[in-house]
């Protein structure tokens, strides 16, 4: 065991309260960023309870609201492995017309 705190892989789509504590990363090199490596990234904004990545975007599920509106904040526009992301709550996206943006699962 190595002491590392491992997260699921599962992000509810369908639960209001975790809509809100969802953040959408898009843009992704999915190439070369891995999942440990966006939890090590956006762990510093607050505890993530969940991580799905999928080809060229990413969703991380934080405990609370708060911690997801921090993460948009720090990390929206980013650039990782050469793209600039873009980073949002689903709820933005939908709010935009952005259909890309909202879970494909």
């Amino acid at each position: 065991m190595t002491g590392k705190t491992q997260t699921s892989n599962i992000t509810n789509k369908t639960d209001p309260r975790s809509l809100n504590s969802r953040v959408f990363i898009g843009n992704l090199n999915t190439a070369v960023v891995k999942k440990t490596d966006i939890e090590l990234i956006f762990a510093k904004y607050g505890k993530i309870t969940g991580c799905s990545v999928h080809k060229g975007f990413a969703f991380v599920q934080y405990a609370c609201e708060r911690n997801a509106r921090l993460a948009v904040a720090g990390e929206n526009t980013r650039v990782l492995a050469g793209q600039t992301l873009v980073v949002n709550t689903p709820v933005m996206c939908q709010w935009y017309g952005l259909e890309w943006c909202m879970p494909v699962c």
